[in-house]
């Protein structure tokens, strides 16, 4: 007797493959009035933030400074020294070696800025080389071009019509006032100053008081000792995130000033020490700092050489070096100090540059830092905390 072959077992009918019922959904409840008031409230914090921009910024870079000198102060304090000579000492040792520094670079500086006038005049002059250059390669286009169109047009048996001439309409440019100009650069250093000196005594001020404001927010939070507790960790955490923020922005300023010194000794690019020392403040300033370095420090060599080789080597070199430590230094300490994901920290340096500027780009970082600190300890904040984690 033949054996039989099992038969096959038959798919799923049609039938019921349609009634396997819709995918599983996530119903999430939204609270409409919640969500408005969130809007509202965000968006008015953001115009107060704009229309008190100077008040806020001297506020922000003091408050920094205090942090970065209060480790030196209570060290003198150790060592049998008051709060108020110790503050006094240090305040005083900062601002003397900013003049100090500044005051020994002068000659460069001069240097630097009694040549502007050259390297103007022959920048242009190389940029109407250049341009030079390209139109007559699109002369030469142009008229092989037309050629090419000629000969089609015979071959074809078509008349060739003559292009006409272009009308250029001119445009009246209102006139450069240079008085304007130098009223409102004045205005501007005047205004620049005077923001210094604020933040100056404020920092002096907050290195006076010591703990007093510490003191005064963890009485503010009630009688409660678990709120006092969190408190206290919230004020330490934003402490010696700063600090240890502060002691990075230092290490990462001095390296890239000590390496452009260098490269720019190598190529023989005159007044090195001056354009090292801009390269290290400007390196402050994420991204736009290294970008407005490259080019004066390009500038700066074309004009020496007269070479746009040179200039793109000088230009180039700033750029590697600025890359390679904001890369790979910067990057790593700040992720270990702050423990953000890189995407939260590029949006954060985005909204506060937009909002004010470069101003913005320099205090983005210490200002999402104390924002992931608070959100890590509040509950209600736990989702930023979350967003803005690695």
């Amino acid at each position: 007797m033949n054996a039989e072959s099992a038969p096959a077992a038959d798919p799923q009918p049609p039938a019921l493959q349609a009634d396997a019922g819709p995918p599983p959904t996530i119903h999430v409840p939204v609270n409409a009035r919640g969500l408005a008031l969130g809007t509202l409230t965000t968006l008015a914090v953001i115009f107060a933030l704009d229309r008190a921009q100077s008040f806020v910024i001297s506020l922000l870079l003091g408050v920094l400074l205090a942090y970065a000198l209060n480790p030196v102060v209570a060290w003198l304090e150790r060592v049998r020294i008051p709060r108020l000579p110790g503050s006094i000492l240090v305040m005083a040792s900062v601002v003397a070696a900013l003049v100090l520094g500044t005051y020994s670079l002068r000659g460069q500086m001069e240097s630097i800025i009694e040549q502007l006038p050259e390297a103007a005049g022959k920048f242009s002059a190389g940029l109407a080389r250049t341009q030079l250059g390209q139109i007559s390669i699109m002369q030469k286009v142009q008229t092989a071009a037309t050629a090419v169109e000629k000969a089609t047009s015979q071959a074809a048996g078509t008349p060739t019509t003559p292009r006409q001439p272009t009308t250029h309409v001119v445009v009246d440019r209102p006139s450069f006032q240079l008085g304007n100009y130098l009223w409102a650069g004045s205005a501007g250093a005047l205004g620049f100053i005077g923001q210094a000196a604020m933040v100056v005594f404020l920092t002096f001020f907050l290195l006076l008081g010591g703990d007093t404001f510490k003191r005064k927010l963890v009485r503010l939070t009630g009688p409660s000792l678990s709120n006092r507790k969190i408190t206290v960790q919230i004020l330490d955490d934003i402490n010696d995130s700063i600090q240890k923020y502060m002691a990075m922005l230092l290490t990462t300023n001095v390296l890239v000033a000590l390496l452009a010194w260098i490269a720019f000794r190598w190529i023989g690019l005159d007044n090195a020490g001056a354009w090292a020392v801009a390269a290290g403040f400007l390196h402050v300033i994420p991204y736009l700092g290294p970008l407005v370095t490259a080019g004066a420090t390009g500038m700066a060599a074309f004009m020496q050489f007269d070479s746009f080789p040179a200039a793109l080597a000088v230009a180039g070199a700033s750029l590697a070096i600025a890359t390679v430590v904001g890369t790979f230094i910067t990057t790593w300490m700040t992720g270990r100090i702050a423990k953000m994901n890189a995407a939260a920290i590029f949006i954060s340096l985005l909204f506060w540059g937009w909002l004010w500027g470069i101003w913005g780009m320099l205090l983005g970082i210490p200002i999402i830092v104390i924002v992931k600190v608070v959100s890590t300890h509040v509950q209600q904040m736990q989702p930023i905390a979350e967003l803005l984690g690695e």
